[in-house]
């Protein structure tokens, strides 16, 4: 295994994800603020799920969301 290479794969996985994952909640939340479903000062619990099946790997990660 090229560790250098796999070190930039992981890390352009990761920051593709991070970029559009931003943007997905900022959609969901720009959304929910025009319905009034939830207010500007509010805090959503949040879970991500890694998995990458050939590696048997399946792990959550859980944090909070806050707007304000």
């Amino acid at each position: 295994m090229n560790e250098e290479v796999f070190n930039l794969s992981v890390r352009k996985f990761l920051k593709s994800f991070g970029l559009n994952a931003q943007h997905e909640i900022e959609q969901a939340v720009e959304k929910a603020l025009a319905r009034k479903a939830v207010a500007g000062t509010d805090k959503f619990p949040a879970k991500i799920t890694l998995q990458i099946d050939r590696l048997n790997l399946n792990v959550d990660f859980k944090g909070e969301i806050a707007l304000g």
